[in-house]
């Protein structure tokens, strides 16, 4: 594992909300809502890392024997959550625990945009949480798929369709989400954003015009998917390149055909 915790770090495109939005059956209003509540829309911090909170409690509770008791000397472990205060900066502590235990400390960081728990890789889509925490440094549409993904794994996603803040956030945050009004803030939050116009879809893509035919008939329907490019003997890419070559030099010839018939004739002998 790459110890800056640096990858790609790229931004969320805003067709992505929708997209997303969609596997679990809401819109983008609800994604916003969710992602305003966990992280203020932010999946990377200003060093290009992944947003991250590190759990000493849940540290303290993957590992056991020698390695729990050296992470509770060095004050990076303890049994139970808020006995002492998290500090700004999450990454220092979490590169002490890899130290002593690297898949026992991904475990215990929450990542990204919707700061899934490393515990959970498994529902969030991953076969490791080492997988996990590379997709989490790659993008942050692969943190929100991870997100959706626990919702979906953990039937959260008909509490966020039915506007139950307070059953999703019970889910998604623990019981104790009402210290943080995690319910109030999320319903705050779609209020917002249901006043604020969703994003457009794309265009649609323009058909590419069909060159008038020798012999007067009707040119044949492109394929799905081929933007008008009829398909000849050459196939893929090679064959819209002849295409878009080969379509305005036949138009061409048929238009000066249409002009100036006599320079076609074969001359008198």
């Amino acid at each position: 594992m790459d110890m800056t915790f640096k990858g790609a770090a790229r931004r969320l495109d805003d067709l992505d909300l929708p997209k997303l939005g969609a596997r679990i059956g809401v819109g983008e209003d609800e994604i916003h809502a969710f992602l305003d509540v966990e992280t203020s829309g932010r999946g990377f911090d200003a060093h290009g890392r992944p947003i991250i909170l590190f759990e000493p409690h849940v540290f303290y509770r993957n590992l056991a024997g020698a390695a729990r008791a050296k992470a509770v000397a060095a004050g990076l472990a303890y049994a139970k959550w808020g006995e002492k205060p998290y500090p700004r900066d999450s990454y220092p502590r979490l590169k002490a625990a890899c130290a002593i235990d690297e898949t026992a400390a991904l475990r215990s960081a929450s990542w990204g945009l919707g700061q899934v728990l490393g515990e959970n890789f498994r529902a969030a889509g991953f076969l490791t949480v080492q997988a996990m925490v590379e997709a989490m440094m790659a993008d942050e549409a692969l943190q929100l798929a991870a997100a959706v993904n626990f919702i979906a794994a953990n039937r959260l996603d008909g509490k966020l369709r039915k506007h139950d803040w307070a059953g999703f956030a019970k889910g998604y945050n623990g019981a104790s989400y009402g210290k943080n009004a995690y319910d109030i803030r999320l319903a705050e939050a779609f209020r917002k954003w249901s006043g604020i116009r969703d994003t457009p879809p794309p265009p649609a893509p323009v058909p590419i015009p069909q060159p008038p035919q020798p012999n007067g008939s009707t040119p044949a329907k492109a394929e799905p998917g081929k933007a008008g490019v009829r398909r000849g003997p050459l196939s893929g890419s090679l064959s819209g390149l002849w295409a878009a070559v080969l379509a305005p030099l036949v138009a061409a010839i048929l238009s000066l055909f249409r002009k100036a018939p006599s320079l076609f004739r074969k001359a008198k002998p």
